[in-house]
């Protein structure tokens, strides 16, 4: 297993991971097209963002893509994960290599819109619910999620929540 940066020849496979990952929590076939543009992970969206995938040999297992918001603080845009593998760890994994990553820059808070099958998933890393964003679909809003994080020591080591389960 090993978690490498994303190339624009990914966006395909990218692109249908997220299909397939945001369908396991059944979505309507109707309601995942409606939202095809928003899942689409293109070559462009590649080069601007920082993605980081994470393979098992040749089988990509999943993926997630941030960007800087300010000049303190970043916005996790997505966090996937192939649908057989969901519970089995490499969600976890992603995002401990996220916040090590981010905890070696200047950044000082994460903020994401979580879809509401993944709330409790970020809580775990001691994310917080500070609002809501409506969404296309009525009556459904989207947790605004945000993480408060102490950058890394000089030795580029910072604090990791010991208490995951």
């Amino acid at each position: 297993m090993k978690i490498e940066k994303a190339i624009k020849h990914d966006s395909n496979d990218l692109t249908e991971l997220t299909i397939r990952s945001k369908s396991h929590w059944n979505y309507s076939k109707d309601q995942i097209e409606k939202w095809r543009d928003a899942l689409t992970i293109s070559e462009t969206y590649i080069l601007e963002k920082e993605v980081y995938k994470l393979m098992n040999g040749n089988d990509l297992i999943g993926y997630y893509s941030y960007c800087e918001i300010n000049d303190r603080g970043v916005k996790l845009e997505n966090l996937f994960i192939e649908p057989k593998f969901i519970g089995k760890g490499f969600g976890k994994m992603l995002m401990v290599d996220f916040l090590q990553r981010i905890r070696k820059t200047k950044f000082e808070k994460i903020l994401l819109d979580a879809d509401p099958n993944a709330e409790k998933f970020y809580e775990q890393f001691e994310f917080k619910t500070i609002g809501q964003l409506k969404t296309s679909i009525k009556n459904r809003f989207l947790p605004i999620m945000e993480l408060k994080i102490k950058p890394a020591n000089n030795k580029g080591e910072g604090a990791i929540n010991k208490n995951i389960k």
